[in-house]
């Protein structure tokens, strides 16, 4: 136990717990949107076990993010996934709306978490990993403190969407535009994207435009069509 004596230790942990909270945003805003489709009684479920669980892929994540980031494609995918999550989301709100709302599941719920959480933390959890220094220790007591961050964040998200619907679009929109990033990120794009440095901000805009476009109006096209 000599290393909590250590400065470094201290400064280290500082740095994991506030990178986590300038970082975890956008992860808070997408485990409320799944949280949200559950009955009342299950949201504090969801955002406790998707919460949790996404810090531990985290930091399972750590020790080989540096290489996943390397490889072609992936990135590409993982941002297709997400903007795909944020579509599924947008357009789940949408069938609630009305007398016939429906509920969704606790494990799809955390699914989804996981899912968008594992993508979205590729870039953050090189940051993560280089102030912790190669301490595990410091790593995953960092990463543990950032739970209750996650969990207050997205509970307090979901007062707020119950009570500004539009703040769903607005994060589905989110979502959206980090799936743009992903996907210009990728290791495939790196000498054009580094060519053209305005593409990163694009392919966000194109992203997030893409998921509100497709997710809500699309779908509120088709049922306009269906219902006459």
């Amino acid at each position: 136990m000599e290393f909590l004596q250590s400065a470094d230790f201290w400064i280290g942990l500082v740095k994991i717990v506030w990178i986590n909270i300038i970082l975890s945003g956008d992860n808070a805003v997408v485990i409320a949107l799944a949280a949200r489709s559950l009955p009342p009684h299950q949201q504090k479920k969801a955002v406790f076990w998707g919460s949790g669980a996404a810090v531990v892929l985290r930091i399972l994540l750590t020790v080989v993010a540096a290489k996943l980031l390397e490889l072609s494609f992936l990135q590409i995918v993982g941002g297709c996934l997400l903007l795909w999550i944020g579509y599924q989301l947008l357009s789940d709100d949408e069938e609630e709306e009305g007398e016939s709302k429906t509920y969704g599941s606790l494990m799809a719920a955390v699914r989804t978490i996981l899912i968008a959480d594992l993508v979205m933390s590729l870039d953050n959890v090189i940051a993560v990993a280089a102030a912790a220094q190669g301490n595990v220790v410091l790593l995953v007591l960092g990463l543990a403190i950032s739970i209750p961050l996650v969990i207050f964040g997205s509970t307090l998200m979901i007062k707020l969407m119950e009570r500004f619907p539009i703040i769903v679009v607005l994060g589905a929109a989110l979502i959206g535009w980090v799936g743009g990033e992903t996907i210009a990120s990728d290791a495939i794009l790196h000498d054009y994207a580094v060519a053209h440095p305005a593409l990163h901000y694009v392919a966000a805009a194109l992203g997030a435009a893409l998921v509100v476009g497709v997710g809500k109006f699309w779908r509120k096209g088709s049922n306009s069509a269906s219902v006459t």
